[in-house]
């Protein structure tokens, strides 16, 4: 069994690193005491295989117990689970600058103790564990799908990556724009299937709709223009932390056009290696 033990100084992003390590399948638990550590441990061998990858938040919130926490993995250690060290690391700035924006106290701030002083008392508290480390991480310059970047590079897994998932979503403006869409596309300059009177009881995903809407060359330039810009988009996305993405494609009612294309548009990604899956929103309306 593994158990990462993820620490460092006070607004260094250790929360948000514990939410990336969740992504990657660990079972993660913030503020833990470093005394219940050892039980806890006990329960999770117990659990057989139920908890093989355990990342526990602690740091100086705990204020007393915490100077025991290097003999605490020893305990660990001898219990033969793996133990490492991740330290979360920033510059005094950088904190300083967080906790303005979050207003809220430093753990070890108090009466006549300023910032900076809480800051310094931390380091110096947190010495002994930041020169036992495994990994050293500073976040100072770091956004969110940089972290997310590095702590995947770090922790992911052989054969595991990023993936994005892609919901290619039908809908009609008569009912509103998706209020969850990243990007919207309007396919309102097709020739409208409705207006065909064998068609209009059919959706898009008959095929007789669908050959209809894909007999026009317009549409094939623009399948083309709209794959190759997401071919585009999708690996920065994903460079930024982004692990969602709604590709809303409207026509008036959100039963033939918009549902041909987002259709196609899955398949197209899909034969790329994306995963990608459909929502139809108003293909019964």
């Amino acid at each position: 069994m593994e158990f990462l033990i993820i620490t460092g100084l006070s607004g260094a992003g250790k929360s948000r690193a514990a939410d990336v390590l969740e992504d990657l399948d660990y079972y993660c638990v913030d503020n833990m005491p470093v005394a219940l550590i050892p039980r806890f441990a006990e329960l999770c061998l117990d659990a057989h295989g139920r908890y093989d990858k355990v990342a526990l938040v602690t740091d100086v919130r705990e204020r007393d117990g915490f100077g025991e926490l290097l003999n605490t993995l020893e305990e660990l250690k001898a219990m033969d689970c793996t133990v490492r060290i991740l330290y979360m690391d920033a510059d005094l700035r950088t904190l300083v600058r967080r906790y303005k924006e979050s207003r809220r106290p430093h753990p070890l701030a108090g009466k006549g103790v300023t910032l900076e002083q809480a800051v310094a008392r931390e380091e110096e508290l947190l010495a002994p564990i930041k020169a036992r480390a495994d990994f050293i991480l500073n976040s100072s310059q770091l956004t969110l799908g940089q972290l997310q970047s590095r702590m995947f590079g770090l922790f992911a897994g052989a054969g595991q990556k990023r993936e994005l998932q892609v919901t290619a979503m039908s809908f009609g403006y008569k009912h509103g724009i998706p209020i969850d869409a990243d990007l919207v596309f309007d396919v309102r300059f097709l020739p409208n299937p409705f207006y065909v009177e064998a068609l209009r009881p059919l959706c898009g995903l008959d095929k007789p709709v669908s050959d209809y809407v894909f007999s026009f060359p317009q549409t094939g330039q623009f399948m083309d223009m709209l794959t190759g810009l997401l071919e585009f988009l999708i690996p920065h996305y994903v460079e930024e932390g982004k692990v969602n993405l709604v590709v809303a494609v409207g026509c008036t009612g959100g039963r033939h056009r918009s549902v041909a294309i987002a259709a196609a548009l899955r398949e197209a990604l899909e034969a790329k290696g994306v995963n990608c899956v459909n929502v139809h929103r108003d293909i019964e309306k």
